[in-house]
């Protein structure tokens, strides 16, 4: 063993360890400490600085495998900047943490793909830039290794996409432009067009520029100035690339060798489009183009919707409607569209320190109900009188904690009966705090409601909190003891779940009331159309001009009956309706049909009530062959009806489903609806056993009465009253249905009474909505069976 000592007097040494590794280098004592060498027994070998017998400094690693690291080392770990060499030819250059990519790096894999951007725990996480080998380009947010949030993608066929992003999927709002000039502004759902959209064609004007997404530009300021600008140099690279090419400079920019996309990302989007990773040879320039201007109206608008991926209606857009988006009513119009029908609250938004309250309020009270025991309501536990007041200063008290919004009184209206309920759904306390006051904001819904009030959601969607008048909240007190019994005694109940009834109060006397109840559209499917049907004709549809995919539609606006399997027609009808009730003392007096849930409203004096239908439609399969017709030619800038005639009816009489049963007690996971009790329902398609719902491409989910039920969709009129002449016409679609009562705050007063008097000089008495709630009901019940019909 050679030995000699240093000038700083540490020992300069070399030594076989107990373990067989070797260590040449200097020592403090008995442990490395300063530069030296260090051989495992496996034939890896380290170069570089040691602190106290742990690898820090700069240094160098290398494995058996080939692979190596060079760059900062702490504590025993690769931490700090460094670049590391795979066995594969991959070179990662950039930050470091605990062994991990982690920050600000570059990373050129192995078939020349190259990612640069932010790492969190070894994948990509953040802003970046990703580019394939062949020359598409993605670049916005990811999140844990995949495509996540908003961003840009651009093929290098002159095809954008920029819309936001889910597991590597395009996913929500979002605009194509493709290289003919061609543009589609809509709504994707995991990587497929899905709902309504407008088509442009070569040469229409576009409601706006739609060159370079925000997500391009704009960067985090609480980030580091280092960080903020590598985001802005990626966004000016990717500018200086879009420019170049309409300036056709192209040949300026570095082409990186084409070489197979190996373990990129994956777009999938099964429209066609060519939006996919496999970019085809082909250009769409003008070179490329066989269709002369004669052929094509070039300013051609079109409304579309689609469903999965599959376009099922494309009509021209009305020309009085486009000349109205014109200017920077365009613009206007497409920022609408892509905020969709609600809002995060941010902080100056007018509802802002509305929320904070309402959070710490929910916070203070769950808090405090959730450690009493569990036990029985009582009757004290009802009225007015039944509650948690409390005063929340910006300083704090000795019961609250300070806050950074304004003096409040808040007032918890029968916590022990609300805390039950809860317990009924299954809502644990945490979920139910995390869910409206965690870190997230709340959403608040753009078009309040008729009423005036205002709805938000949660940010998981899991809850709605509804503003209340006055009136409102004594008619839900007055009738809280029987609706507890109610949804208590029937599992199954229709009738909207309440979760907590609050009060705040600002100065100088303001004082609003909320109402917190569940959302009956939570869930992962798109909802593609909503009805609220009451029963009533008069006033019952909606202005064609004021249809998009957001609105509501109503009774008129039905052209659809729903044909679903026999039990769960009969289990609806149970609690929408009760069996026959024959009363036969030798001869039959009197049989009649009451609704379980309508005879609770009845009882007290309820009318307004609505079902809230809300329809998920599957693309038929039988179109999907013809989707590649329709997507090539719309990349060209043709309008899919002029030359792909999609029939969007059944011409054979038989057909694939777009979903399956599979019974319940099958392996796998089945996604339940949220705040859903209550057994589930049997199919007799499933020979009578308890099934779930499996929807190919999506998932699997629990089937129960209201949520996640299958139909048959049979488009028939306008209005659902109307006989069909041809039935051979008829359009049918595989549908899943969610759906329930609402809106049960409106007794039969004096002034409905009034109202009905007034109408039904001008009106059809029975057409009116404000009628006896007897009447109400009867006339609700008999309507729901014409758009739930018997199957023949």
């Amino acid at each position: 063993m050679a030995r000699a000592e240093t000038s700083k007097g540490s020992i300069q040494r070399g030594n076989t360890l107990p373990n067989g590794d070797i260590y040449v280098g200097s020592f403090d004592g008995l442990v490395p400490h300063g530069p030296g060498k260090y051989m495992w027994t496996d034939g890896a070998l380290y170069d570089g600085e040691w602190d106290k017998s742990k690898m820090t400094g700069r240094g160098l690693i290398q494995w058996p495998s080939g692979a190596s690291y060079e760059g900062d080392f702490r504590g025993g770990f690769i931490d700090g900047a460094g670049t590391f060499k795979g066995v594969d030819g991959s070179v990662y250059k950039g930050s470091w943490r605990m062994n991990k990519k982690h920050g600000m790096g570059t990373m050129v894999y192995s078939n020349s793909d190259t990612y640069e951007g932010f790492w969190n725990e070894g994948l990509p996480d953040g802003f970046g830039k990703y580019t394939w080998a062949d020359g598409n380009v993605y670049i916005g947010r990811w999140k844990s290794g995949k495509m996540n949030g908003s961003g840009v993608m651009q093929w290098i066929n002159g095809d954008t996409l920029d819309c936001n992003w889910l597991n590597g999927l395009a996913h929500g709002k979002g605009y194509c432009k493709y290289a003919s000039g061609a543009c589609y502004i809509g709504t994707w759902d995991r990587g497929l067009k899905d709902g309504h959209g407008t088509f442009y064609q070569p040469g229409s004007k576009i409601p706006c520029n739609l060159e370079v997404s925000d997500c391009l530009t704009s960067h985090d300021g609480t980030s580091a100035s280092s960080s903020s600008n590598e985001k802005i140099t990626i966004g000016l690279l990717f500018l200086l690339q879009k420019l170049c090419k309409n300036w056709r400079l192209r040949r300026f920019l570095h082409r990186p060798r084409r070489i197979s996309n190996g373990t990129t990302p994956v777009f999938d989007d099964n429209s066609g489009s060519h939006l996919c990773q496999d970019v085809s040879s082909k250009s769409f320039s003008a070179d490329d183009q066989c269709l002369q201007d004669s052929e094509v109206d070039k300013d051609s608008v079109y409304e579309r919707e689609y469903v999965q991926g599959v376009l099922i209606m494309e009509q021209p857009k009305n020309e009085d409607s486009r000349m109205s988006e014109s200017g920077i009513a365009q613009e206007n119009n497409w920022e609408k569209q892509a905020k969709g029908p609600m809002e995060t609250i941010y902080k100056g938004h007018r509802s802002y320190y509305l929320m904070l309250n309402l959070q710490l309020g929910i916070r203070y009270t769950v808090g405090k109900i959730t450690p009493v025991p569990l036990r029985e309501v009582r009757s004290n536990d009802f009225g007015p009188r039944a509650r948690i007041k409390m005063y929340f200063p910006c300083e704090g008290s000795q019961y609250t904690p300070p806050h950074y919004s304004v003096d409040f009184f808040w007032k918890d209206y029968c916590p022990m009966v609300f805390r039950n309920l809860r317990e009924m759904f299954h809502i644990d306390a945490a979920d139910y705090m995390m869910s409206i006051c965690g870190g997230d904001s709340l959403k608040e819904l753009s078009s309040p409601g008729k009423s005036g009030s205002i709805f938000y959601l949660s940010q998981d969607e899991r809850f709605v909190i509804k503003t209340l008048r006055k009136t409102e909240l004594k008619i839900l007190l007055k009738m809280l003891p029987k609706y507890y019994n109610h949804v208590k005694a029937y599992d199954n109940t229709l009738i909207t779940k309440f979760f907590g009834v609050h009060r705040i109060t600002l100065k100088p006397g303001r004082k609003v009331r909320f109402v917190v109840m569940g959302n009956m559209f939570c869930t992962e499917l798109r909802i593609h159309r909503k009805y609220d049907l009451k029963g009533s004709t008069q006033g019952r549809s909606t202005k064609k001009q004021n249809i998009n995919e957001n609105t509501t539609l109503k009774d008129l606006d039905l052209s659809y009956v729903f044909h679903v399997d026999k039990p769960w027609r009969e289990a609806l009808f149970r609690q929408i309706a009760t069996f026959l009730l024959l009363f036969f003392l030798n001869i039959l007096l009197s049989s009649f049909m009451i609704a379980l849930d309508c005879m609770f409203l009845e009882s007290q004096s309820i009318i307004d009530y609505s079902m809230l239908l809300g329809i998920h439609f599957r693309a038929p399969n039988h179109l999907k062959s013809i989707t590649s017709c329709q997507n090539a030619l719309e990349s060209t800038g043709i309008s899919a009806e002029t030359e792909c005639s999609v029939a969007l009816h059944h011409e054979e009489t038989i057909s694939s489903k777009g979903f399956l049963l599979v019974a319940a007690d099958e392996p796998g996971p089945a996604v339940r609806g949220s705040h859903i009790r209550g057994s589930m329902v049997r199919a007799a398609e499933g020979g009578y056993e308890e099934v779930d719902l499996v929807l190919p491409g999506t998932g699997r989910f629990r089937v129960q009465l209201g949520v996640n039920m299958p139909a048959r969709a049979r488009k028939v009129q306008e209005d659902v009253n109307v006989e069909v002449e041809n039935r051979d016409t008829i359009e049918e679609y595989d549908v899943v249905l969610y759906l329930g009562i609402i809106d049960i705050l409106q007794e039969y007063n004096v002034s409905k009474r009034v109202e009905h008097a007034v109408k039904s000089l001008k009106f059809d008495p029975l057409s009116i909505s404000a009628v006896d709630p007897n009447l109400y009901s009867r006339r609700f019940i008999s309507f729901l069976e014409k758009v739930f019909p018997e199957q023949d």
